[in-house]
């Protein structure tokens, strides 16, 4: 008979066999540490220098973005509608100057009534420096104010919004659209604009001007839907109609813009009308292209069916057809040779109507007709294109403005404007009663 202990001693023997059997079917055991606590100096030590190297990471990323180098104070969400004009002022005098040299012309933003649905001018948009503000028409009191610590290459508009074109390098690369009443910043985009850029907008596209290359942005997204060229990164080779041209001014309508341009293998300056192609960017849908028989020519309007390009030695306007390039008429020009240079930033200076479109050449300002894009009159002595006032033509001139009936050039009189010793180009806008001039890098607003 066994003893207790000893009987004890057979049960766990017999209790552990099928373990053992397990064991040595399985292979040796492996014996597993105990779970060590990371909450070790060393650990502690590790955690805090990845915080720091995040924090650091976070703070650099910060002070070198975008971000940190724009300022944007908003406005209020709506204006007060400006009053209308039905009459003209007997006279005009300063309200308020403000410094734009980033403004090629006054910039107006148009936006949709609320009763009508009518566009009306809601905001004057002011830009130097690096500093956008949108300003009230009557007081020029800045109800937003957009900044960045680049410089400006232009400010324009369209479409409700103020078009903002910052310099980051040597071309005008970042564009920043702004909503015209409030200042609250919309679609950006980033292109390689030239130097001395324009911004044109003919209704559903932005484009940028150039001596050796235009860009095109569509309008909700600022998409770009042409480039034209000499492209940067040449991607599919033999998309461009001409190579090595250069390229005089630019003028725009409604789904096309017209442009002269300067190729090796041509004797004469070239007119094109193009299109936008947003399905191939780099290939652009071009209407027309012809010889224009002279040199140094500006295309000065463009619409849906013509095309008028003025031609010095001797001076002569001449009208294509803006689909197929037949040469439609020849109309001689009262206008000195002098005059035929390119113009600022690409652009001739004109002003449009309904019925008229006014052509500053640097010493004259020349009404043509919406309908045939020929002379209907012509004011000596301008400043710049004009613009309308309560149905009449405000032409300005070394005196003031000049004020002619719009159909037939007939003289109504001159309003006088104390300019003081500024004696150049004035660019000239509305915004209900305010008259604005674009005087050198100074707008003013008459009233």
């Amino acid at each position: 008979m066994s003893s207790p202990g000893s009987d004890v001693t057979e049960v766990e023997d017999v209790l552990d066999e099928p373990a053992h059997a397990a064991a040595s079917e399985q292979g040796p055991v492996e014996e597993r540490p105990p779970a060590r606590s990371w909450r070790t100096r060393a650990d502690f030590i590790a955690v805090a220098v990845i915080a720091v190297v995040s924090l650091v990471a976070s703070v650099l990323t910060w002070a070198f973005s975008d971000a940190r180098a724009t300022t944007s104070v908003t406005g209020p969400s709506s204006w007060e509608q400006l009053p209308e004009v039905a009459a003209l002022p007997p006279s005009l005098a300063e309200v308020w100057r403000a410094k734009s040299g980033a403004t090629q012309s006054p910039v107006v933003v148009l936006t949709p009534s609320v009763q009508t649905g009518e566009e009306k001018p809601s905001a004057i948009v002011t830009g130097d420096g690096g500093t956008v503000h949108g300003r009230d028409p009557l007081t020029g009191d800045v109800r937003w104010t957009y900044e960045r610590d680049l410089p400006l290459c232009v400010v324009s508009t369209g479409w409700g919004r103020a078009m903002a074109l910052y310099s980051k390098g040597t071309n005008c690369s970042e564009l920043t659209s702004l909503d015209g009443v409030t200042g609250e910043r919309r679609a950006q985009r980033n292109g390689d604009a030239e130097p001395g850029t324009a911004l044109l907008n003919e209704g559903s596209h932005l484009i940028t001007t150039g001596s050796k290359f235009l860009e095109v942005y569509r309008r909700d997204d600022l998409v770009r839907s042409l480039e034209y060229g000499t492209l940067r990164a040449i991607v599919n080779p033999g998309k461009q109609p001409r190579a090595g041209c250069t390229y005089g001014s630019v003028a725009v309508t409604s789904g096309r813009f017209a442009m002269v341009e300067r190729c090796p293998e041509d004797a004469f300056d070239r007119i094109s009308v193009l299109k936008p192609n947003p399905d191939k960017s780099d290939e652009p849908k071009v209407f027309a292209s012809v010889l224009t028989g002279g040199k140094n020519v500006q295309v000065v309007g463009v619409t849906e069916k013509l095309v008028a390009v003025a031609v010095p030695n001797p001076g002569r306007l001449l009208v294509f057809d803006a689909e197929n390039g037949t040469q439609i008429s020849d109309t001689p020009l009262d206008v000195p040779d002098a005059d035929f240079v390119d113009p600022p930033n690409h652009v001739a200076r004109t002003f449009s109507t309904k019925t008229n479109v006014f052509w500053f050449s640097g010493s004259k300002t020349i009404a043509l007709s919406q309908d045939t894009l020929t002379p209907l009159w012509t004011a000596d002595g301008a400043l710049g294109a004009g613009t309308t006032l309560a149905g009449r033509a405000l032409i300005p001139v070394k005196d003031g403005l000049r004020v002619y009936e719009q159909a037939t050039g007939a003289v109504v009189g001159t309003i006088k404007v104390n300019r003081g010793d500024y004696s150049g180009p004035v660019q000239l806008a509305t915004a209900g009663p305010v008259v604005l001039e674009q005087r050198g890098e100074t707008l003013v607003a008459l009233r």
